[in-house]
């Protein structure tokens, strides 16, 4: 009788297992859209409303052929401006960018679309002889209609304008604080970043005195692909993340994707689309399905 119920136990533990993996199969192949609206009390009356698309983390992972699924899911959301916040490709030194490409070239709405790179995509810019210039990589980008984010940008609907900057290149360089600094106290500036910035660096950049704060209003950022490997009800056991004293391991849980305030300032992270492999058998994403992020501006 004993040897009979552990059969059946077995039989059910090995059945879970399949089902388990089945899903999680089925699972990391979807695009999920996660909606956020944001209020911003500074925002113009004429952004009220304006949507931002953020695809990141892509790690060239592929969702059918030329990317259709993942473009049509891009494409289900009328907005107004697309935000590529890093790690498209796997590896800084990749050269398999026809999978970016290929997401690039489908996509219709394409006016307003920024890109800054992440820790797995090769730096902006590289030296030739005396001078330097773009990467390939950067300069396809933008020969398909998305824009390298330098300095500060903006887009203007009648009198108004947001404006928009790379975080970690804005804080050091003193001419681009300077002109962050020059925006009056009633403008927008939202912050495109790969890495979020947690609480521990926001006070650290907060309190040196040899670093000036400029005034943001929402900072947007991926990289910690919402922990990856998720389990129920407990949430993410991992993010990469220096910062912290464990380097990540059992992060707050408050801190690994969405919408967060510190210090005034708004931060939405996204779980993003493609996995790290670090750990080459760990290269999946458990109940935690690839995500694009509509980002809704409301004015408070």
């Amino acid at each position: 009788m004993k040897k009979k119920w552990r059969r059946k136990r077995i039989m059910l533990l090995l059945v879970v297992f399949v089902v388990l993996i089945l899903f999680t199969v089925w699972d990391n192949q979807r695009v999920v859209i996660v909606e956020q609206e944001i209020v911003l009390k500074d925002l113009p009356e004429e952004f009220d409303g304006f949507t931002i698309m953020q695809v990141t983390d892509l790690h060239e992972k592929e969702f059918g052929e030329k990317q259709n699924r993942l473009i049509e899911a891009i494409e289900s959301i009328d907005y107004d401006m697309l935000a590529f916040t890093g790690d498209l490709l796997d590896d800084s030194r990749s050269l398999n960018y026809p999978v970016v490409y290929s997401l690039i070239e489908g996509l219709q709405q394409k006016e307003n679309a920024f890109y800054i790179p992440g820790n797995a995509d090769p730096t902006n810019y590289i030296r030739v002889g005396d001078r330097f210039e773009k990467n390939e990589f950067a300069q396809g980008l933008e020969k398909r209609g998305v824009q390298l984010l330098e300095g500060i940008q903006f887009i203007k609907r009648g009198d108004s304008s947001l404006f928009f900057t790379h975080f970690d290149e804005s804080v050091f360089p003193a001419d681009r604080v300077e002109a962050i600094n020059q925006l009056d106290d009633n403008e927008t500036l939202i912050a495109l970043n790969h890495y979020p910035i947690v609480d521990i660096r926001m006070d650290h950049l907060a309190n040196d005195r040899g670093i000036e704060m400029g005034k943001y209003d929402l900072l947007i950022a991926g990289h910690y692909h919402g922990g990856q490997l998720r389990l129920p009800f407990l949430g993410a056991f991992f993010v990469p993340e220096a910062w912290y004293e464990r380097s990540g391991l059992f992060p707050p849980q408050d801190r690994v994707k969405g919408w967060w305030e510190y210090r005034g300032v708004q931060q939405y992270v996204s779980a993003g689309l493609g996995t790290s492999d670090a750990i080459s058998f760990l290269a999946f994403r458990l109940f935690n399905p690839p995500e694009i992020n509509k980002i809704v501006l409301r004015r408070g």
